[in-house]
């Protein structure tokens, strides 16, 4: 059943939804000085929630130890303007850990991500998230991706459990989703559940989400070109459909191209144009790695383009 505190602050977001890089420093370790002064200039510049440690943090990489300590870091630079909420994933037992970690580190929910390597059927995944819920009184937020696909009546299942208030779609199988809104408000008319479209780079496809009934995604662009991400979707919000089509043309369409150049680019790339931005959060960890220089410089091209198109909406 919905937390109804976290499901109101995010059911009609004021910004993107902010998922920030985690900053190394030269000798490989976290830099949380770095890392805080990256989640505060997002909230500044906008974000409506912060999801810290989650895939753009690359919350693969990071310890239980390292995973607490920047939770704590988002938790304290936010300061309750926008709730935080926190990656959990791998099996059960480590799932709950770190579920347990956000809750400790005062996180306001958490992201489900898919159980680590294992093919599971149905009942074995509604168990698995149904376990993490039931570990901490966050509201939970389940990642649908990879191998943790649902069918709709799975999602119904997940939608009647207490703590869980939402899934994020990383998927991209419109008909699917089309058919889980369908079923969850059928089945459970009234329930106020959260939808959220979580493709890399979500908006290239959040016209065709928002028409399925998701309106929320996420932004890895809010990271690097914040001016950008705030244009779009205010322009989405406000069916401004001219300046929609301009950044998606002129923007976010090269930038994906770009993206798909690069195994791992829906990270590393970011964290590139991060530190193009003035912000040395420093390189993605293995087995991740860095972007070509070539593709580095290409980037620059894109965003300096996208500030332009900004600025020429902002003209009108």
């Amino acid at each position: 059943m919905t937390s109804a505190p976290l499901a109101a602050r995010l059911t009609v977001p004021s910004g993107p939804l902010f998922f920030p890089v985690t900053a190394y420093g030269p000798d490989g370790g976290l830099d949380l000085d770095v890392y805080r002064t990256h989640v505060r200039r997002g909230v500044e510049a906008g974000a409506a929630a912060v999801f810290a440690c989650c895939g753009t943090g690359e919350f693969h990489a990071l310890t239980p130890e390292e995973f607490a300590a920047c939770v704590r870091a988002a938790v304290e630079e936010s300061a309750g303007r926008v709730p935080v909420l926190a990656g959990a994933g791998y099996g059960t037992a480590l799932a709950v850990r770190y579920a347990r970690l956000a809750e400790q580190a005062g996180a306001d929910g958490l992201l489900a991500m898919p159980p680590y390597l294992v093919l599971a059927g149905q009942e074995g995944l509604v168990r698995h998230y149904r376990e993490v819920a039931a570990a901490t009184p966050l509201p939970v937020i389940v990642y649908q991706r990879d191998n943790a696909v649902f069918t709709p009546e799975s999602v119904v299942e997940l939608a009647r459990t207490d703590g869980v208030v939402g899934l994020k779609d990383g998927l991209g199988d419109l008909d699917l989703m089309q058919r889980i809104v369908s079923a969850v408000r059928t089945e459970l008319p009234g329930e106020e559940f959260l939808y959220f479209n979580g493709l890399p780079t979500a908006e290239q496809t959040q016209l065709s989400y928002r028409a399925l009934g998701v309106p929320l995604y996420s932004s890895a662009v809010f990271c690097f070109a914040p001016e950008i991400a705030v244009a779009f979707h205010r322009a989405l919000r406000e069916g401004d459909d001219a300046t929609v089509h301009r950044l998606l043309d002129g923007f976010y369409r090269p930038f994906v191209e770009l993206r798909a150049r690069g195994r791992g680019y829906a990270v590393a790339l970011v964290k590139a144009g991060v530190r193009l931005r003035g912000l040395d959060v420093g390189e993605v960890r293995t087995p991740l790695q860095e972007p070509a220089e070539e593709h580095v410089k290409q980037l620059v091209q894109i965003i300096e383009r996208g500030q332009v198109l900004v600025e020429e909406g902002a003209g009108r």
